[in-house]
């Protein structure tokens, strides 16, 4: 954890934790995804996912207002694989309103979108926040979203620029916008998801590293 006063992005450090792969807070940055730098952006960009997701009783999940997604867009034309990208921006959404909104109410969606390995990671990474006593507020870019299908399983990578997001501590609810964004701040994800029964895409794995090289 370089520089504590950015937030980590969903996109950390993976930690092996209890035999459990977890991601930690690291980076001078978040580690999620945050707004693009000028120029930065590769393609369309997507504040949500579309309302075709929002089939299957998905659990409604809603960010503070101080807090942004970003998702390039990916025009595949193929309705699996935007199915996998939707679940998986929701799956995000979650974990960012566990961090900067109301925990307890982002727990079913936690749940509802993780599984395994990455539910064990997830409850880790948004534990490290409430055990540093920060939040964070900023926009996160997520992008090369890259999906391989196989059957009910997918491989999903992408990365996450978090150079827009700033610390919060959560008690007294100053922000820090003093560490301006580096290297640090880009993380690359690789997932695998499965589909469930009700169809809903599940993360059940789930690594990060520094992503400079490859997603700057």
């Amino acid at each position: 954890m370089p520089n504590p006063t950015h937030r980590t992005s969903t996109a950390a450090a993976a930690l092996m934790l209890a035999g459990a792969l977890c991601l930690t807070a690291c980076g001078s940055g978040g580690t999620h995804a945050p707004a693009a730098k000028k120029g930065a952006s590769t393609g369309t960009t997507s504040a949500a996912p579309s309302a075709s997701a929002s089939a299957g009783n998905r659990p409604k999940v809603v960010l503070p207002a101080e807090v942004k997604h970003v998702y390039e867009e990916v025009g595949t034309g193929d309705p699996v694989t935007a199915a996998v990208l939707e679940d998986n921006a929701r799956n995000l959404e979650a974990i960012d309103a566990a961090i900067t909104g109301d925990r307890a109410s982002a727990e079913r969606a936690l749940k509802f979108y993780n599984q395994d390995k990455s539910l064990v990671a997830v409850a880790a990474y948004i534990d490290s926040y409430y055990d540093e006593g920060r939040s964070f507020v900023g926009t996160t870019r997520y992008y090369h979203r890259h999906v391989t299908l196989k059957g009910a399983t997918a491989a999903l990578s992408y990365c996450a620029d978090a150079t827009q997001t700033f610390s919060k501590n959560r008690r007294t609810g100053k922000v820090d916008r003093s560490v301006a964004g580096s290297a640090a701040d880009y993380t690359a994800f690789t997932e695998q998801l499965r589909k469930n029964d009700q169809g809903v895409w599940q993360s059940v794995e789930i690594t990060s590293g520094p992503g400079a090289k490859t997603c700057m």
